[in-house]
């Protein structure tokens, strides 16, 4: 059963060692050091970053993150994204990594996204629409919002994590 609790600072080390799984890496190039991790993590553990992010809990076993925020918040993304498709007002989104390899293939990310999205509807009852760019080679990740209920609305160039990658990307929508 997949369950997801708050991220806290005891969290960290374990973040930190899912950033350097090799997958994980692939799509997710955030900068694993014990001072990155807490600059870029620490804020939501503290509360002063509007930035939702929880551990995903796979029978009580922490296997994942996944992050939720309101695209409002996040206004240099919303105007990227509005190149490729124009992002409903209120609307949010999720990202997600499952850093523990033999959590893969079993319908885990599916249901780590559904139970983001709960959380979500629960923060923000406002919210219509859940909105997530996927770089287009990321298959599993736009796979897991595929078997979750979205739907892709767009494809276009977006800026990669990896400068390395191609811009093209694949967004899709889950109208709630």
């Amino acid at each position: 059963m997949i369950t997801l609790r708050p991220l806290q600072r005891e969290d960290l080390a374990l973040l930190r060692s899912w950033l350097d799984e090799p997958l994980v890496r692939r799509w997710w190039a955030d900068d694993s050091s014990a001072e990155a991790v807490e600059a870029q993590y620490g804020p939501s553990v503290d509360g002063t970053d509007p930035t939702r992010v929880w551990v995903v809990l796979d029978d009580g076993a922490p296997v994942g993150l996944v992050q939720g925020y309101r695209w409002a918040d996040e206004p240099a993304e919303l105007a990227a994204m509005a190149t490729v498709w124009p992002v409903p007002d209120g609307a949010v989104s999720v990202d997600y990594l499952l850093g523990v390899p033999s959590a893969r293939g079993r319908g885990v990310g599916p249901a780590l996204v559904s139970a983001a999205v709960g959380e979500l509807q629960a923060l923000y009852p406002d919210a219509r629409d859940v909105v997530v760019p996927v770089h287009a080679q990321n298959r599993r990740s736009w796979r897991a919002l595929e078997k979750a209920g979205f739907t892709r609305v767009a494809e276009g160039d977006l800026e990669p994590d990896d400068p390395a990658d191609s811009r093209d990307h694949v967004v899709y929508r889950l109208e709630l």
